[in-house]
């Protein structure tokens, strides 16, 4: 049913000058659909997420999000960006932070009438609610640890109770721990409130129980389908015209024959 389409591209484009990052790309991600974007570096995965946030522009084709045209700042979007430090001594709150999501996307200083305020800060401690987050709400984020962080960046994208959440490898430099938290955290969002979840990531591994979707991307070339379809050794070999073997072990991916962005060959779980 059209109706739970929250994001779709048809015939997409994405170039700049001579290098094509992808084209005829369709994609439909409809309500509760958990769809990672997998693929080495420079293939246009962040792009993606910057051309449904209104930030970038499609070459051709067309992109909507709940069946109206991407515009920058939307509230139907939440974003989480990639884990990255803060400076020690920053004294903004965890709620500060999360408060940004509410009202970050408007320009200007916003003069909040009392009613407002009052649905701001129900909305932030929903939010907090939502990632088991309550306890950081006074806590200064240049104190919180990696995951803490990460928690709270969460619960900013859910401030605007968004019907499509982008993520832009939340789990980069978190512990294995931290990273199933975060997954966990995600997942909860997309089941309670049929949240749509693109997800950008590196390691496939630590959200494969969540994954509907993949969407694989290599070269200008990519494949779009269930985990078990695009996660082959065929699969792979064909989008990396290269001999490529793929290995399920313990219930983990382990890519063998990729090579890394320096161009040397590399056997790893797949990241």
């Amino acid at each position: 049913m059209a109706a739970d389409v929250v994001a779709e591209l048809t015939g997409a484009r994405l170039a700049f000058g001579d290098r094509v990052l992808w084209d005829h790309l369709d994609l439909t991600v409809r309500a509760g659909e958990f769809v990672a974007v997998l693929g080495p570096n420079g293939t246009g995965k962040t792009s993606l997420l910057k051309v449904l946030l209104g930030q970038m522009a499609l070459t051709a084709g067309n992109v909507t999000v709940a069946q109206q045209p991407v515009r920058a700042g939307s509230e139907r979007i939440g974003y989480v960006p990639q884990h990255r430090s803060v400076e020690r001594g920053l004294s903004m709150r965890g709620q500060d932070l999360v408060a940004l999501g509410y009202d970050g996307h408007r320009w200007g200083l916003v003069s909040l009438r009392p009613g407002d305020r009052a649905a701001k800060d129900a909305a932030v401690q929903r939010a907090l609610n939502q990632v088991n987050g309550v306890h950081l709400a006074g806590v200064p984020v240049g104190v919180m640890s990696g995951g803490e962080l990460q928690r709270i960046r969460i619960a900013q994208a859910l401030a605007s109770d968004p019907v499509l959440l982008l993520c832009d490898e939340p789990l980069l430099n978190l512990d294995p721990a931290n990273a199933r938290l975060v997954s966990a955290l995600i997942d909860q969002r997309r089941r309670e409130a049929d949240t749509a979840v693109l997800f950008v990531t590196h390691e496939v591994n630590p959200v494969l129980p969540y994954v509907d979707r993949v969407l694989y991307l290599v070269d200008g070339r990519f494949r779009v389908g269930a985990v078990e379809e695009v996660m082959t050794s065929a699969t792979l070999s064909e989008l990396y015209r290269a001999d490529i073997q793929v290995v399920k072990v313990g219930g983990r991916y382990v890519v063998v024959g990729q090579e890394d962005h320096s161009g040397h060959a590399s056997g790893h779980e797949h990241d």
